[in-house]
């Protein structure tokens, strides 16, 4: 069984200017959140120069991949349970609609991503213009983390709310294992109308762990265009 998240912290170039933007909201003493996948690995390399230069911080990683990666460039780790309260989480995501709201999950940790995320005071998400969207859905797919004793009864029901799900594989062909040790059933699905009333739907189902939707979580975005670097923070 091949284990997520299947973006390696080397995948892809870099996007340098949302990090460097994303490090304007740290400062000595505090405790982040470290996401997972490109945009993340980028903020967390930049962190490590900020640390290596004398930076006081600790973090709380996402996924076992941000965890290697962080004690790689000497950033200290806290788990959860010693870190109490964060005060700022920064992570990547998949789709960002007008309000703010996210799908996040391609990179299969979004079950720990939104935990870190609902124990930090803030939540900075970081994308290239590419993932902005009128609608979440909109690009047609939703992870969905399932208990593989309960992957039968999770995919009937999901197809049942009009998600169609297919179980994420690897280059392998094997099921893509989430570090909790859980399948992720990767959903077809068309723009939502209501992705509350959806994500409440979904999370009913029994063996449902978790979804890539994070309704309201976010309080910044960090949107890079280019060269070019937008702020978009929620009221």
């Amino acid at each position: 069984m091949s284990n997520a998240p299947r973006s390696s912290p080397a995948a892809g170039a870099a996007p340098v200017a949302t990090a460097k933007k994303a490090l304007e909201y740290v400062s000595d003493g505090m405790t982040l959140g470290l996401g997972t996948g490109r945009a993340a690995f980028a903020f967390v390399r930049a962190l490590g120069e900020r640390v290596a230069a004398g930076l006081d911080v600790k973090g709380v990683p996402t996924s076992e991949a941000t965890a290697e990666l962080a004690r790689e460039l000497g950033i200290p780790l806290l788990t959860l349970e010693e870190a109490g309260r964060i005060d700022v989480c920064f992570d990547g995501a998949d789709e960002v609609d007008p309000e703010l709201d996210v799908i996040k999950g391609y990179g299969g940790a979004h079950v720990r991503e939104k935990i870190v995320a609902a124990s930090s005071d803030r939540l900075v998400i970081m994308v290239g213009a590419e993932k902005i969207v009128p609608v979440l859905g909109s690009r047609g797919k939703l992870p969905v983390e399932v208990l593989p004793f309960g992957e039968a009864l999770c995919r009937q029901s999901l197809r049942a709310l009009g998600c169609e799900p297919e179980v994420r594989c690897g280059d392998d062909g094997a099921p893509v294992i989430s570090d909790n040790g859980n399948k992720i059933l990767d959903c077809k699905i068309a723009p939502i109308e209501n992705a509350s009333e959806l994500e409440r739907a979904i999370l009913a189902i029994p063996g449902v762990l978790g979804t890539g939707l994070f309704i309201g979580m976010a309080d910044a975005v960090i949107v890079q265009d280019g060269e070019d670097v937008e702020v978009r923070e929620r009221p």
